[in-house]
């Protein structure tokens, strides 16, 4: 979650608070302020463990165009490859 997300938590904890006016006691607001720093606690790991893993798929998106360009030179290599062997082969062919 972004920042938005940690206001919108302390934003409905304060409105829990004032909703209960006069009737909460300290060991309640205690309570419901410690739920939501829990509440932001898990937030920010849950957009750490997505910030890490937008990392390790961009890393795994370009080891993959690597891998696929060098498949693409490997293929082009072979084809020029073939191509000479077949003039070769014609050249051989049209002396005997």
């Amino acid at each position: 979650m972004k920042r938005t997300g940690l206001g919108l938590w302390a934003a409905v904890g304060l409105a829990a608070v004032l909703m209960l006016g006069g009737c909460a006691t300290t060991s309640e607001v205690e309570k419901l302020r410690a739920d939501v720093q829990q509440a932001s606690s898990a937030a920010n790991s849950a957009q750490q463990t997505a910030d890490a893993a937008m990392k390790e798929a961009a890393a795994a998106r370009a080891a993959a165009e690597r891998a696929e360009k060098a498949a693409m030179d490997a293929k082009a290599a072979s084809e020029a490859t073939e191509a000479k062997i077949d003039n070769m082969f014609k050249k051989s062919m049209q002396k005997g």
